[in-house]
């Protein structure tokens, strides 16, 4: 399956050739494709359900249609937010396609919980997650990641999604660390086959509601999480993580834009004391493609990536960029160990067969156009998140009020029937084209 890139645009994509000069191919306008691990078709050839309520359970609502069991394709005829109510939602039906696109105007967006999933086949489009502290105590549990995957999950694809105000990670690749017998057993049994692709990733809250404190956090990839692909997301004022590869993790991200981060931006850290009796596994990460541009809240001379812990990883890494506010160029790589762990260069990239990704350059230019939920109708907290990293006036923020006394959105309920014979079933796609949806809202 290939599976949406962006909408709308006409660039020159760079293949991954590691022995040779860069070259440009053109693409069909309306759309970039890729090809990931996470080889799925989601709910296709089901029954179409229809979430016609707002409420956070019961019959037409979200958590019944993510409880059906068998393919589905699941779509609304509702547009507003969905409070969980801090019990967050479990999916563990897979075989399922969850298509935002299809919501009416102001679309869904999910606050008060977590989205976990443990299931395989799942196609996420169109959606905002944004769980926030909403008044809890400091310190006092209870933290929510924005999604993330547990037991269970593969041939998961979460594309074009918004995230914000998680109070542990906003988006995350979970799972038990060490279930079976070997390393491969290890990495059969945790999530792998993940992708998570133009997404909007920001302002993870540091000190909120989680035990530990700060806790401003991306992205996590857990120990030996294997075939993670992250590809043309934005991450913005998340402190840590954006992203951390834990150990024996295996992954790659591709053409991201990572702005003011603020103590780490990619990082690898395999720790000793949560692998004890158990043999050190390599990571592999793959850095292609993607721009580190530091903003008020980034320590200095902060590497684009930097490793810590005990254990090795083979990093594949080229046409990335880093830049402090002034333009100035930032180192790529470093370390925060003094253990004998070491960043072993390799010359073949741990990449999906068949991925093109842009030149870095590009990046600034295209991914604010595209990335996100709905961009043909941006929620009024995107778009403010944008025009902040255009103006460098990120902030790391421990609570959702801040620089927006409103806190969580409150948005006006809205209804619109679904029209089946608008939509190509096979990869919910306007039949009209993603060009329309642009239109109908510029009229």
């Amino acid at each position: 399956m290939r599976v949406l890139w962006a909408l709308t645009l006409m660039a020159g994509v760079a293949q991954a050739q590691p022995e040779s000069t860069t070259t440009t191919a053109p693409l069909h306008p309306a759309t970039y494709l890729h090809a990931g691990w996470a080889q799925t078709h989601g709910g296709q050839g089901g029954p179409i359900i229809r979430v016609t309520t707002l409420a956070a359970e019961g019959p037409g609502s979200l958590k019944a249609a993510l409880d059906t069991p068998g393919p589905r394709i699941v779509v609304f005829e509702v547009g507003g937010v969905i409070d969980m109510g801090g019990a967050g939602y479990r999916l563990r039906e897979g075989r399922v396609t969850i298509a935002g696109q299809t919501a009416p105007d102001p679309g869904i967006t999910l606050v008060r919980g977590e989205f976990d999933i443990a299931a395989a086949d799942v196609i996420l489009q169109h959606v905002s997650i944004r769980p926030g502290a909403y008044g809890r105590a400091k310190r006092s549990g209870r933290d929510q990641d924005g999604i993330t995957t547990s037991e269970g999950a593969r041939r998961v694809i979460v594309d074009h999604c918004s995230f914000s105000w998680a109070t542990d990670e906003n988006l995350s690749v979970g799972g038990p660390r060490f279930k079976g017998a070997t390393p491969d057993d290890w990495r059969e049994t945790t999530s792998h086959e993940i992708t998570y692709s133009h997404n909007l990733v920001y302002e993870g809250l540091g000190e909120a509601v989680h035990t530990k404190g700060e806790h401003s956090k991306g992205t996590l990839i857990h120990d030996n999480a294997n075939r993670i692909l992250l590809l043309g997301n934005v991450y913005a004022s998340n402190r840590e993580r954006n992203a951390l590869f834990k150990g024996g993790a295996w992954g790659a991200m591709v053409n991201n834009l990572i702005y003011n981060p603020g103590a780490r931006a990619v990082h690898y850290n395999l720790i000793a004391h949560e692998w004890l009796g158990r043999p050190y596994q390599v990571g592999k990460i793959t850095l292609a493609g993607n721009v580190m541009r530091a903003g008020p809240g980034t320590v200095e001379r902060l590497p684009l990536f930097t490793l810590g812990g005990v254990g090795d990883v083979e990093l594949f890494e080229q046409d990335n960029l880093a830049q402090d506010r002034h333009g100035q160029p930032l180192p790529l790589t470093g370390r925060y160990t003094s253990s004998t762990a070491q960043i072993v260069p390799v010359r073949q990239p741990y990449l999906p067969a068949g991925l093109n990704w842009l030149p870095a350059r590009e990046l600034e230019k295209l991914l604010p156009l595209v990335v996100g939920s709905r961009p043909w109708a941006r929620d009024p907290l995107d778009f403010k998140q944008l025009s902040d990293i255009a103006e460098d006036r990120g902030t790391l923020i421990d609570d959702e009020t801040q620089n927006n006394p409103d806190g969580l959105p409150k948005r006006k309920p809205t209804q619109r029937a679904f029209v089946e014979a608008d939509w190509n079933l096979a990869d919910m796609s306007p039949k009209a084209g993603w060009p329309s949806l642009f239109k109908q809202v510029n009229k």
